[in-house]
């Protein structure tokens, strides 16, 4: 406004806009970046705006899960194989990397922040009580405890159950896997996708309720319940509508009562459609989801069984 030059917003300009932000961080008591790392990449900073979690979380949650179980380095990278995270820090590599087993991409851990570098990481463990070596050994060989399990019928021959294929069977095999069918404690995932399949259980339990109310055995299935309930739907609004139009002009107090009686549970009717119109369409978005969930999951699974055969093959060999 001295010069009617336009602004020159140089590099200088803006480290000397973020130490007048810090100032004005540090008067009003917020936090200050000490040695800023870059920026956060938008799809991250916009995910954690809205509150959801973000593949950075998850990981930093399960780096400090497995540092309160161990006393040294070396316990703290087989605890995180075993969660399913891959931890490169080769001394040739310039940059350490972590990487879920079904990532293809590796995370820099640099982008954690400064205490998930692996020499943080190291001097932090290496510092735990002795005491923490019993919970990396229960984590490692969990001891089996015998459990009750509640008993199922199944209607049919033991031998057509192989020849059974329904998104009935899909979603049970996921809550099997998920540990609650039957119910398991101290039972967890392997697979952090599985894992995060844990925070839609309320949604996993509606629609498995509606598959069996409905008797949903494909998605064709599925698609049909859709449409019917469509149509049901746009018949109870209509019906409903007439009795909202009979209100108007009706002065008998018995009747008005009465047309008020019906044209609630109308409404009652409509929100139960509405719920299980939703519902479904849910089955649809998600059942490709969990077969790609119980995919992974199961080669976990069999990857740790491979692992133990071959651990004790080694050992018998050792003999």
């Amino acid at each position: 406004m001295f010069t009617g030059k336009k602004f020159n917003c140089n590099k200088g300009a803006y480290y000397h806009f973020r130490e007048l932000s810090d100032e004005l961080c540090k008067e009003c008591g917020l936090t200050v970046i000490e040695k800023p790392a870059g920026k956060t990449p938008r799809s991250i900073y916009f995910a954690e705006k809205r509150g959801e979690p973000t593949k950075y979380n998850v990981i930093r949650q399960a780096i400090d899960e497995a540092m309160q179980m161990c006393i040294n380095y070396g316990q703290f990278k087989k605890i995180m194989l075993k969660k399913g995270y891959i931890i490169n820090d080769d001394y040739n590599r310039k940059y350490p990397t972590i990487r879920s087993i079904n990532d293809k991409k590796a995370v820099r851990m640099y982008h954690l922040g400064e205490q998930y570098l692996p020499k943080n990481i190291a001097n932090k463990v290496e510092h735990n009580p002795y005491y923490y070596q019993n919970r990396y050994m229960e984590f490692i060989h969990p001891k089996k405890k015998k459990q009750k399990y509640k008993v199922y019928k199944y209607k049919g021959k033991f031998k057509d159950i192989s020849k059974m294929s329904g998104i009935d069977v899909l979603f049970l095999l996921l809550f099997h896997l998920l540990g609650l069918l039957p119910k398991r404690e101290n039972y967890q995932p392997l697979s952090p996708e599985m894992k995060q399949e844990v925070r839609k259980m309320e949604r996993y339990s509606n629609e498995i309720r509606l598959i069996v109310t409905a008797k949903l055995k494909t998605t064709e299935d599925v698609k049909s319940y859709i449409s019917q309930t469509e149509k049901d739907i746009e018949n109870v609004t209509n019906l409903r509508q007439k009795y909202r139009n009979k209100l108007r002009n009706c002065t008998d107090d018995k009747l008005i009562q009465e047309y008020k009686e019906k044209r609630n549970e109308c409404t009652t009717i409509l929100n139960k459609y509405r719920k299980n119109l939703k519902t479904a369409n849910c089955i649809l978005e998600d059942t490709q989801k969990v077969k790609e969930v119980i995919k992974i999951e199961m080669q976990m699974k069999n990857g740790q069984e491979d692992i133990a055969k071959t651990k004790k093959k080694d050992r018998y060999l050792s003999r």
